[in-house]
């Protein structure tokens, strides 16, 4: 089922102001981009179970101690994906997604945590499950991945985020390497947005249970509604928050204003959510700009 004609158009209209908005404002792109990593780090990480806390990972990305004893592998998984997110703002003007490209991405994700899977397929013997799903097997991987390649950059018919759920959710069925399967594959899912003029967006721990319904509603129904809703929502917060910025508004906690406003927190937190709201997340916090009404 594809995106509702009101999201399209709330995002379209998102992205015409947040196209007014940046003109000689690159600089100011590049420090919220920047200052989002380790957001987009931990989650992406939390996701795969990683121990590590925004706090760590925040500390880790500026080579500074760690109260606690972590492991050398969740070290190198947080530098790993900060230099991986790094690289895609530039290489994603440069190509559409493609097999060196993922390659390449992969390379960087796992060198020093496995080198001996870095930046390769999986290979002969080699199967991988994710809970109940067992992944196709390994000599059927080229040809699948490259037929969702070649599926994404042939149709020029479907909404954008259509196909960018679409691609998410057959890449992550293929389940192309032994290791490092979700953190690329949401990698993509920024590359292809930047591709389109977006920014990138953070699929968050929190939604971790929406956004692994959506692979078993995938498998089950061949129904996409579920990525597509996670994705579009994620979409809709990235552009409240920079639009929010490039405006110069104060920015304040949404607790806050409620309480300014009189508003029933649970509803304005629930509007929030739903992006019915220019509402957006900072460290796990939800803030707007002052000036709404």
């Amino acid at each position: 089922m594809a995106i509702t004609k009101p999201i399209k158009d709330r995002i379209q209209a998102l992205k015409a102001e947040y196209d007014v908005l940046r003109k000689g404002k690159d600089s100011l792109l590049v420090m919220i981009d920047e200052a989002e990593v380790p957001e987009s780090v931990y989650n992406s990480n939390a996701i795969e179970n990683s121990t590590l806390t925004l706090k760590e990972t925040e500390k880790i990305l500026l080579d500074m101690e760690v109260a606690r004893d972590v492991s050398l592998r969740e070290v190198y998984e947080a530098k790993n994906l900060a230099r991986v997110i790094g690289y895609i703002r530039n290489k994603s003007k440069e190509t559409e997604v493609n097999r060196e490209v993922i390659l390449l991405l992969h390379q960087m994700l796992i060198v020093v945590i496995d080198d001996k899977i870095a930046g390769r397929f999986r290979t002969k013997g080699e199967y991988v499950r994710v809970g109940t799903h067992v992944a196709p097997a390994p000599e059927h991987v080229e040809r699948m991945i490259d037929a969702v390649i070649t599926e994404y950059t042939s149709d020029f018919s479907a909404y954008f985020l259509d196909k960018i759920a679409k691609f998410h959710l057959d890449f992550e069925t293929v389940h192309p390497f032994c290791d490092g399967n979700g953190r690329i594959g949401r990698i993509l899912i920024c590359f292809h947005l930047q591709r389109l003029g977006f920014p990138m967006i953070i699929i968050r721990n929190r939604e971790k249970k929406e956004y692994y319904k959506s692979f078993g509603d995938y498998r089950d129904d061949k129904n996409a509604k579920t990525m597509e809703k996670v994705v579009s929502l994620a979409l809709m917060e990235a552009l409240h928050k920079r639009i929010t910025y490039l405006k110069g508004d104060k920015i304040i906690r949404l607790s806050e204003f409620t309480k300014k406003h009189d508003k029933s927190a649970p509803a304005i937190t629930n509007a929030a959510r739903r992006q019915n709201i220019p509402a957006f997340r900072e460290k796990g916090v939800w803030k707007i700009g002052e000036n709404f009404e």
